[in-house]
């Protein structure tokens, strides 16, 4: 469980940006603010969202009426209903996402690992009976089987920072956020991906925007020739599997309660968050010798 000084911590950065968002949302908006506010702020319930992927309970209804209403009194002593907070997460959404844009993305260093997920949001046997995502999701095809939900899209850098993500439908090309450039507006240097990146156009359009493309080779493929560092960082790739899992399994970016399509997203959103609130990411270990290349990787 999440300790109570890192939910101050971030209650305190989210309080800090919601106070900034509403600034600049209330000069924007047309016609008369509602004059009765919410008995809650939007600094608890995003704050609410994002300990919960820490908390390592898998049903978010049994966190909120059985921990959060019952042992968190202190920290949050003005709780609404279950019902009433479900309404609320869908109307904070838009904040959540430019927290996690604002704050929580790492930095690129040129190295960087993109890889796609698979999101489930049903088992097959359940597929024409889910009405929840009838004509957002569809079937799509990972290495390992056929799911039926969307792809999540990140890529990382050398320290386990998440630099920027990208949700698709199932069945969408790895390589398509890769085309659009504001998926890789801050990236360059070097970008390693799996065998699903491989395209001549693709390396050749992003090496004109400064990022070199390295991917493995393909069984039928001939051997192509690379540097020592490439070859070693490339078998490093795994780092984004590790982070890939850690936003499963020990926060809940994956499962099938799902009752709106924007419920989805908020969980999927609070997810990526809390990740970047984690003391310890996967990352690569490397001696470096003044401004001198990487001699050895471990």
């Amino acid at each position: 469980m999440i300790i109570c000084s890192k939910i101050t911590e971030i209650f305190c950065l989210v309080d800090e940006f919601c106070k900034k968002y509403s600034q600049v949302i209330d000069k924007a908006l047309l016609g008369n603010k509602s004059k009765r506010p919410c008995r809650m702020s939007s600094s608890e319930i995003i704050t609410i969202m994002i300990i919960f992927q820490h908390s390592s309970m898998r049903n978010f209804k049994h966190f909120y009426l059985n921990y959060l209403q019952k042992h968190m009194t202190k920290e949050f002593p003005k709780t609404v209903s279950y019902n009433r907070f479900v309404e609320l997460m869908q109307q904070n959404l838009l904040p959540l996402t430019l927290f996690l844009k604002t704050f929580c993305l790492g930095k690129c260093t040129g190295i960087s690992f993109v890889d796609s997920t698979p999101i489930r949001v049903c088992k097959h046997k359940r597929i024409s009976r889910n009405k929840v995502f009838k004509g957002i999701a569809n079937v799509g095809k990972s290495t390992m089987c056929w799911f039926y939900g969307f792809k999540l899209h990140i890529v990382t850098n050398d320290r386990g920072e998440i630099l920027n993500f990208c949700i698709t439908r199932a069945n969408e090309d790895d390589r398509t956020p890769l085309k659009d450039e504001r998926f890789l507006t801050k990236i360059f240097g070097k970008l390693f991906g799996d065998k699903g990146y491989i395209s001549k156009d693709l390396r050749k359009n992003l090496f004109e925007k400064g990022v070199e493309l390295i991917t493995s080779v393909k069984n039928n493929m001939k051997n192509a020739l690379m540097p020592m560092i490439d070859k070693l960082l490339l078998r490093k790739r795994s780092i984004i599997e590790t982070i890939n899992d850690q936003l499963k399994n020990i926060c809940q970016i994956e499962h099938s309660r799902h009752r709106s399509f924007a419920n989805f997203l908020t969980n999927i959103i609070s997810g990526l968050i809390a990740y970047s609130f984690s003391p310890k990411k996967p990352s690569i270990k490397y001696p470096i010798v003044g401004n001198a290349s990487i001699n050895s990787v471990y």
